[in-house]
């Protein structure tokens, strides 16, 4: 619970609340209702394989068993895209925080000093990370606490900026598309209940344990997420319409809406909630990318150097160091764009819901062609839903967002292609002792 909540982080709204604000057309609590549903298909999904197929690397080891070889090399590929660049995007909203308080040390800088405090406590084993970041996740939801009291207290005082039911209904009329196509973006902030998923061979209770976890972690994530944004919206002095002409002000519009409505103050501690949390939201997705490359490592799918165990701490630590690298030129890039928020996100997206396809998919396929299921409604008709879902939503995901997807799909066609069957026998035999 304590990662999955720390990956999704109870505040990770303020991040791209300008971003969303600006594609939605002002219904940025409705596009976190659509999301949160969207999102609990997918949860469903993940408690039914985390139960069925208690092993690490998620989705990767899910449809390696439910759809066969090649889709799980696909799944695990498409899931490595999202897992190796959403720390990238906690790292920029960290960086973006501090630069938000000190703005003479470049958010870049901030960035990169983020990787590096975080990817030593990774190092230092599950246990410790954990320990450090139940003290952040109660610092975060302290201060999401205060900033829903104090909005409420201004609210009540000095009415709304917009209108009260704009957050849900839009400004300047409701659009489905424009809904739709920022949920491409929203889903980011969900990201981390599936990643809780990749512990469920060090977590304690195992696999019941980790499903549970899975659904009450969306849950209440969905919840904070309506609130805080239906708030920050009927406060928010700038139109949607000013904030998609600006793209540079959309990483800072939470920010700049508290300070100009409630004070400075609220505006630091804000701030600095944030930046630890997007930091520590990062800590638990480089841990659950550096299992996801672990697991394809040790199943042949990648090199078998990264399938390595640290004897003493029982990190991966070879597969979690090549992740931190990756996220930090990806975090480093994006840092130095004024557009890099928008692009990194949509990207990261793109990469989770194809895996969340395949996921359910795997559901179909373990349960009703394996298995032969009759629980129709958890095994076939949930799938399907999500399936549903998630495509409109990929439909509506940026070109330049489909385009990268695409690209890194077709290279891991390439890959696989050139591994054919040598890879993943021993996984396979594995899966075929415990059917």
């Amino acid at each position: 619970m304590v990662y999955g909540l720390l990956f999704i982080a109870p505040m990770a709204p303020v991040g791209v609340f300008g971003v969303l604000d600006a594609k939605s057309h002002g219904a940025v609590a409705a596009v976190y209702l659509a999301a949160t549903v969207a999102m609990g298909f997918t949860a469903l999904s993940y408690a039914e394989m985390v139960r069925a197929v208690p092993r690490a690397g998620s989705v990767f080891a899910y449809a390696r068993a439910g759809l066969g070889e090649a889709p799980g090399f696909v799944a695990g590929w498409m899931a490595m895209l999202d897992y190796l660049l959403i720390p990238a995007v906690a790292y920029l909203f960290s960086g973006i925080a501090l630069n938000s308080l000190v703005p003479g040390v470049s958010r870049w800088v901030w960035t990169a000093l983020a990787v590096l405090v975080t990817t030593v406590l990774n190092l230092a084993g599950v246990r410790t990370a954990a320990t450090v970041g139940f003290a952040v996740l109660a610092l975060e939801v302290a201060v999401l606490a205060v900033f829903t009291v104090a909005a409420t207290v201004e609210l009540v005082r000095h009415g709304a900026a917009r209108d009260w039911w704009s957050p849900l209904t839009a400004v300047g009329g409701f659009s489905w598309s424009a809904v739709v196509s920022a949920v491409s973006v929203a889903v980011l902030s969900y990201l981390g209940f599936d990643a809780i998923a990749s512990f469920v061979e060090e977590a304690v209770g195992a696999s019941a344990a980790v499903a549970k976890a899975v659904l009450w972690c969306l849950a209440l994530a969905g919840l904070l997420f309506v609130v805080q944004t239906y708030l920050a919206a009927l406060l928010e002095p700038v139109s949607p319409q000013e904030l998609a002409a600006d793209p540079a002000a959309q990483g800072s519009a939470f920010y700049d809406t508290v300070d100009s409505a409630i004070g400075h103050w609220l505006h630091t501690l804000v701030a600095v909630s944030k930046a630890v949390g997007a930091a520590f939201a990062a800590l638990a997705g480089q841990a659950a990318a550096g299992r996801l490359v672990f697991a394809m490592a040790r199943e042949g799918r990648l090199p078998r150097v990264l399938g390595v165990v640290d004897g003493r701490s029982g990190v991966p630590q070879r597969a979690l160091l090549t992740a931190a690298v990756i996220t930090l030129v990806a975090a480093v890039w994006a840092a130095r764009r004024d557009d890099g928020l928008d692009r990194l996100a949509s990207v990261v997206n793109v990469g989770a819901l194809t895996a969340f396809v395949l996921l359910h998919a795997s559901v179909i396929g373990w349960y009703v062609v394996r298995r032969r299921s009759r629980e129709w409604l958890r095994h076939l008709v949930v799938p399907v839903l999500g399936i549903a879902v998630l495509v409109a939503v990929l439909v509506e995901a940026s070109h330049a967002a489909q385009v990268v997807g695409a690209v890194w799909l077709v290279a891991g066609l390439v890959v696989l292609g050139v591994q054919g069957g040598r890879g993943g026998r021993r996984g396979q035999r594995a899966v075929g002792r415990r059917r």
